[in-house]
């Protein structure tokens, strides 16, 4: 039976990583603002099979990968960062043009699967995630963590995205949250677009 400290450590660790505002945030609050809670439930398993992809690339040593060749890293980054540039370049065109924006958006909603990848591509347009990943495990799990640890790290960390998660896009749903949102839409999309575009620029300028 694996001891539980490591994985209460993984958990704290991971359930701030997890609240701090970043692009799933800004996507999953927007779709759930916008579409139907299905749509970001379906956004939110994106992120969470994301958050699986890079635990596991964290556990099995994509930080040696990256060391061995910098060049795979350059490469994740100049992507990740273009992907999440483009995303907030949209945005900002969206809200320069609130009319052509608002029939856009109410004659094409985005289909589960779409949300699916946006959710999914959002969460791996970063491979910093998969470097903070090797740093939870190897400041949380003991020198050589057994396959049932890191698979129990892993699992504990995407439950821990689903339910917060789940809990943004159940808030951003309800209501008076979405007339909320839909009423102040136009300035939200400028912030997260900004957003969006400095951490693309970030990713691929910060080595």
């Amino acid at each position: 039976m694996p001891s539980l400290t490591p994985l209460l450590m993984v958990a704290a660790i991971w359930t701030v990583a997890a609240i701090t505002p970043g692009p799933n945030f800004l996507m999953t609050v927007r779709i759930s603002a916008t579409q139907s809670r299905a749509t970001g439930l379906m956004a939110v398993a994106g992120i969470a099979v994301g958050t699986t992809v890079w635990g596991c690339a964290g556990f099995f040593g994509i930080h040696a990968l990256f060391i061995t060749a910098p060049w795979l890293y350059l490469g994740f980054k100049i992507v990740g960062g273009i992907y999440l540039i483009f995303l907030g370049s949209r945005l900002l065109m969206r809200s320069r043009n609130p009319s052509a924006s608002a029939r856009a958006e109410s004659a094409s909603h985005l289909s589960n699967m779409a949300a699916f990848r946006l959710g999914l591509m959002t969460n791996l347009a970063n491979p910093k995630s998969a470097l903070f990943m090797a740093s939870v495990f190897a400041t949380a799990m003991p020198a050589g963590p057994s396959l049932v640890l890191g698979a129990l790290a892993i699992a504990l960390m995407t439950t821990i995205s689903i339910t917060w998660y789940v809990f943004v896009t159940s808030l951003f749903t309800l209501p008076w949250m979405s007339r909320a949102f839909e009423r102040a839409r136009h300035g939200i999309d400028r912030v997260a677009g900004t957003l969006f575009i400095l951490f693309g620029v970030r990713l691929v300028l910060k080595s």
